[in-house]
């Protein structure tokens, strides 16, 4: 095992990090629609109110505050449902604690001195989000490979001789003044690819495994959940049962293997217009779902039908029909950064690509590859077949790969070059 999971604690993992806004279950679906798209894994935890704001709590207290998760794809299949398609306005209106699922097993507090080893094996066993709290005591600096005593921060040589330098002062004894009150229940979350995010910048520690391929280190998980395009993609809600939260979307061949033409997922949905999203869930094939109404005749006279419907004959009699149906273009799609909701109807359109990697794609390809897209998983292709889907690859397969050091491992050069293998 490499020792920078050894000698890291959580506390490297938070310079910087803001502190936490808990998202209370009596908000709005609006509310959270907008506190997801500024979230990391498309998701935010959600809490019970504090039953007295000046009370102080312990963390088995604040554990029990934790309800759960919400993430993008359990709002726009709460919003797919018939009754909120009928009423969109009291659909969004709706409060949190109705569309969340509770589970409280997916955030756990931790202390700042904890071993980052530790952290990864809650984050492997389930565990989502860790609660850290804002220590003033080391508040400002990393203190990599840092000594502890008693869960406080001690100077190291390098750090007393150069204090003069870097200006930073460490209280070993207590903390500042205004450590106190103020400080007390001031936390940060740390996320999953926060994990990642760190380990990549670790890579030269950890080698050789970011060098290794996926299939060598056995982090290709082929226990995905798919839906065939010409089901309903609604029915891609009701396969969804584990993390993360994503089915892919395929088309089956004669040799009994499948071929992935898209996803619906948590991820590809983190910043799209949800109204227009919920109604293509509702409307249309997993296919047409994945392509887009634009893509599609049916899906396109389907729209139209629906747009109709909504302008009326006054509209259309005032002469402004015609208007309204030129809004939904190519310039008003559902997947709009700017834009996490609207209002009215608008065309959604799909992304057709989903995210993949080869079997033969190195462990720190696949990272890099998740953390630029800002994506929780990437599906994984056979080398040399056209997008025959073999299985995907997650957050928790990764932590578990460079957790467990393989009793070898293959090592992939570029073409012409050597393979070399390393032996335990």
């Amino acid at each position: 095992m490499a020792s920078v999971f050894l000698y890291h604690v959580v506390g490297d993992l938070t310079v910087g990090k803001p502190e936490m806004v808990e998202f209370y279950e009596t908000e709005t679906v609006e509310s959270a629609i907008r506190a997801i798209g500024e979230s990391t894994e498309c998701g935010i935890p959600v809490w019970k109110r504090k039953s007295h704001v000046s009370m102080i709590e312990t963390s088995e207290m604040r554990q029990q505050r934790f309800v759960g998760i919400l993430n993008s794809l359990d709002i726009v299949a709460f919003l797919a449902s018939t009754e909120c398609l009928e009423d969109q306005d009291k659909a969004i209106k709706t409060s949190v604690s109705q569309v969340v699922v509770p589970n409280a097993s997916l955030l756990k507090q931790v202390d700042p001195a904890t071993r980052l080893i530790d952290a990864l094996e809650m984050m492997k066993q389930g565990v989502r989000r860790l609660l850290v709290p804002k220590s003033m005591v080391w508040k400002g600096m990393s203190k990599r490979f840092s000594f502890l005593y008693n869960g406080k921060w001690l100077k190291n040589a390098d750090a007393s001789n150069n204090s003069s330098n870097n200006n930073l002062t460490i209280n070993t004894n207590r903390p500042s003044s205004s450590s106190g009150t103020s400080n007390r229940n001031k936390f940060c979350c740390l996320s999953r690819e926060d994990v990642i995010r760190f380990l990549i910048g670790c890579l030269g520690a950890l080698a050789p495994l970011p060098l290794s391929s996926i299939s060598s280190l056995g982090v290709i998980n082929p226990n995905y959940t798919s839906v065939e395009a010409s089901l309903p993609a609604f029915e891609a809600t009701r396969k969804l049962h584990g993390d993360p939260s994503e089915v892919a979307v395929v088309e089956p061949i004669p040799d009994g293997q499948c071929k992935i033409i898209g996803e619906i997922s948590a991820s590809r949905l983190w910043k799209c217009d949800y109204l227009a999203a919920a109604w293509a869930l509702a409307n249309l094939s997993a296919g047409q779902f994945v392509m887009g109404v634009e893509d599609n005749e049916t899906a396109r006279s389907l729209l139209d039908f629906a747009v109709n419907s909504a302008v009326g004959d006054e509209s259309t009699a005032n002469g402004i029909g015609s208007t309204r149906l030129r809004e939904f273009s190519s310039r008003s799609i559902g997947f709009n950064p700017g834009s996490s909701i609207r209002m009215g109807r608008s065309m959604y359109r799909g992304r057709s690509a989903p995210l993949t990697c080869k079997i033969t794609s190195s462990l720190a390809a696949v990272m890099a590859q998740m953390l630029s897209h800002r994506a929780t998983h990437v599906w994984v292709i056979e080398d040399d077949s056209d997008d025959i889907l073999v299985g995907v690859v997650g957050y928790a397969d990764i932590l578990a790969a460079v957790t467990k050091q393989p009793a070898s491992v293959t090592v992939n050069r570029p073409e012409g070059g050597f393979t070399t293998e390393f032996q335990n």
